[in-house]
């Protein structure tokens, strides 16, 4: 029965990573990761554009560094050199007959496109199903985003429709197409 609970942590896991040890590790976000984190976001504008509104401020920085009870933060960092690679939230975590929560995430420049974050985010999905023992996982997506549609796609997210002017991101309601899933898929 785990085998099968788990089934969705080994769906599309050759394009997620390869059978080796990940390339990363996880982390949880601190003060003394401020520096690097803000440096990041500054150099990463272009590649978030309209995608993401990363905390680009020490004070914002510390709001999220500080998640709320229903929130999760992770670093995602290089194993050998421990260079910060991007970000994974799980947001709004529902407990009870759910057992949800939203999976959001970002790549910093000049990590985006390597699959670093495919592995980040596979090591965020064990981490929900097993120690959580979350039951579901649901990451909306900007439909233009080619790079984070093809993510949850490899990692075995089916879509579940479509939102328009779902979540404001940058000043402006954007549209999302919602991916989900399931442990025991």
């Amino acid at each position: 029965m785990a085998a099968h609970r788990h089934a969705a942590l080994d769906r599309g896991a050759a394009a997620a990573q390869p059978a080796l040890k990940p390339r990363v590790q996880l982390a949880r976000p601190s003060a003394r990761d401020a520096a690097e984190f803000l440096a990041a976001v500054r150099r990463s504008r272009r590649l978030h554009g309209r995608w993401v509104a990363a905390p680009a401020t020490s004070a914002a920085y510390r709001a999220f560094s500080r998640p709320p009870a229903r929130r999760i933060s992770y670093l995602v960092r290089l194993r050998r050199s421990g260079d910060l690679v991007g970000v994974i939230n799980l947001s709004e975590i529902v407990r009870g007959a759910f057992q949800s929560a939203y999976l959001g995430y970002y790549a910093f420049a000049p990590h985006a496109g390597q699959g670093l974050m495919a592995e980040g985010v596979r090591l965020v999905i064990r981490d929900a199903f097993r120690r959580l023992r979350l039951h579901r996982l649901e990451a909306g997506v900007q439909p233009g985003n080619r790079a984070s549609l093809a993510l949850v796609r490899a990692l075995g997210f089916r879509r579940e429709g479509y939102s328009p002017r779902y979540l404001k991101i940058a000043g402006r309601w954007r549209d999302h197409e919602r991916w989900a899933i399931t442990a025991d898929e």
